[in-house]
């Protein structure tokens, strides 16, 4: 090996000081002999960074380091006077970055990401960390817009780098009670699912607020926090959290949850690519017979409809709706009236319509999962509000780790429950919903100079080529522009 090379990528750590060890025959003290029971040799540690270090990337690199177990690297952040200055003090010989380009092109020895930063920005990071051939840990909705979702599966495959979405509830080891009801068909075929969640929880339907660049906190980098979303002005509101709500960054109410609801019925279904879209959305009257209109935002609220063919898992076609802003669906007469749909207080969940019967559990995310079993014949089943455990968020991190440190293609790597091969398309599901909103919202001036909503109809959804067949306009909204440097 010449001087200042370092090993090649597609050879770990691992393995090359252990073949640099047989060649030089030197012997090798166990490394349970030099650190004890538990101890992971320097040679055997991933090199971890983290793009979002604040909020929920806080939790993120903390659970992907395992204890200690793996070496943090690098923190990158656009600001770290906020939640992100904890990471700095868990982390304290991680070397820090505004920039994640710059992170990457200067610091060679990273192994794998966790990509925990508003919505716009999962598609372009997680693209030029792959690129790079580093594993990828990115915070849900995987990407931004149905283009990226696409594209970045893909690429998974081609650069054979180790995925994960942070849908956490997919490794809760309490879907297997679900997932035992729906294999001995206790509900039968299912022909309806439907969904729905008291968000959004952040202010959401009003007007895009007004810049002030005076009120812009010293530390944050706002052009890099906006990305590759238009330049604009600082503007208060948006970060660390309220950007949820507009399109330009966020991805309203299923962007934040829908990943979490979706993924029982979309996985025990096995479901993929909806025929369709439709939806309707709440509106707000500031004055007498005008609704406000916002495109630029997210509505208050919406009812979304996507329907999907027989599958090898649900032999009849099957209807999905989905309700935010508080909405919820009727109570069914199997399920006695005193008790909760989905969650407590029936503000978030599932019920999977079987011709036997109706399973329904709540938000899989961290919360109580509480999965129900009504049948028409008056049986009821009910599991655990949870399974405890010793791993934070169900080891959900450190699977993904220990599949990057087994390679791409390892038993590991295939038992990863939400990898971008199914991550991937079920995030597609999730922005469907948005399309048909953003959609709902076109409008043109007709003849008489009245507006026009001219996309307020079924949208007709090629899967396979990614396009509304029926209306043209609609399919700006599939992907998205860019500024330049942050293109996907």
């Amino acid at each position: 090996m010449k001087k200042n090379e370092s090993p090649s990528s597609g050879q770990s750590r691992r393995d090359f000081i252990k073949n640099a060890a047989i060649a030089s025959s030197f012997f090798i003290v166990p490394r349970h002999v030099l650190g004890g029971s538990g101890y992971t040799a320097p040679s055997d540690q991933l090199n971890l960074a983290a793009i979002g270090a604040g909020g929920k990337g806080r939790s993120d690199i903390l659970n992907a380091s395992v204890n200690g177990r793996e070496r943090v690297v690098a923190l990158c952040d656009v600001d770290f006077s906020g939640s992100a200055k904890d990471s700095v003090k868990s982390f304290p010989n991680a070397k820090l970055y505004a920039d994640y380009r710059k992170m990457l092109e200067e610091q060679k020895d990273i192994d794998a990401v966790t990509i925990s930063t508003p919505d716009h920005v999962h598609g372009p990071a997680a693209k030029f960390c792959m690129e790079r051939g580093k594993h990828v840990y990115v915070q849900k909705p995987m990407t931004h817009n149905i283009r990226e979702a696409r594209m970045l599966t893909q690429m998974a495959r081609d650069q054979k780098v180790v995925t994960q979405m942070g849908n956490q509830g997919a490794s809760n080891p309490l879907m297997d009670m679900i997932r035992g009801w729906m294999d001995s068909n206790k509900i039968g075929k299912v022909s309806k699912v439907q969904i729905w969640t008291n968000r959004p929880v952040w202010p959401q339907g009003g007007p895009f607020p007004k810049a002030d660049a005076g009120k812009k906190p010293s530390e944050l980098e706002w052009d890099l926090w906006l990305g590759p979303a238009p330049e604009i002005p600082f503007t208060p509101n948006l970060h660390p959290f309220n950007w949820r709500g507009w399109w330009d960054y966020g991805t309203g109410a299923l962007g934040d949850v829908g990943c979490h609801l979706m993924d029982i019925p979309f996985r025990m279904l096995g479901l993929n690519y909806p025929t369709d879209a439709e939806c309707s959305v709440g509106s707000v009257f500031s004055q007498m017979w005008t609704a406000d209109y916002n495109p630029e935002g997210c509505p208050a609220s919406s009812f979304i409809t996507l329907h999907y063919g027989p599958t090898a898992k649900n032999p009849v076609p099957l209807e999905m709706t989905w309700m935010d802003g508080g909405i919820r669906p009727s109570h069914p007469d199997i399920i006695p009236a005193d008790h909760d749909l989905g969650g407590a207080n029936s503000a978030n969940g599932v019920m999977m319509i079987g011709e036997k019967g109706i399973i329904t559990h709540n938000i899989n995310d961290s919360s109580p999962l509480m999965p129900k079993l009504y049948l028409y014949d008056g049986t009821q089943e009910f599991g655990p509000d949870r399974i405890e455990g010793t791993e934070p968020e169900y080891g959900h991190q450190r699977k993904w780790v220990d599949a990057c440190k087994a390679g791409f293609g390892s038993a590991e790597h295939k038992s990863l429950t939400s990898s971008f091969d199914y991550a991937g398309p079920m995030t597609e599901t999730v922005l469907m919903g948005n399309l048909a909103i953003r959609s709902y919202m076109l409008k043109r001036q007709n003849a008489q100079g009245r507006d026009e909503f001219f996309g307020r109809r079924k949208l007709l959804w090629d899967g396979e080529n990614m396009r509304i067949t029926n209306l043209e306009e609609a399919n700006q909204f599939v992907g998205r522009t860019y500024r330049k440097g942050f293109e996907v």
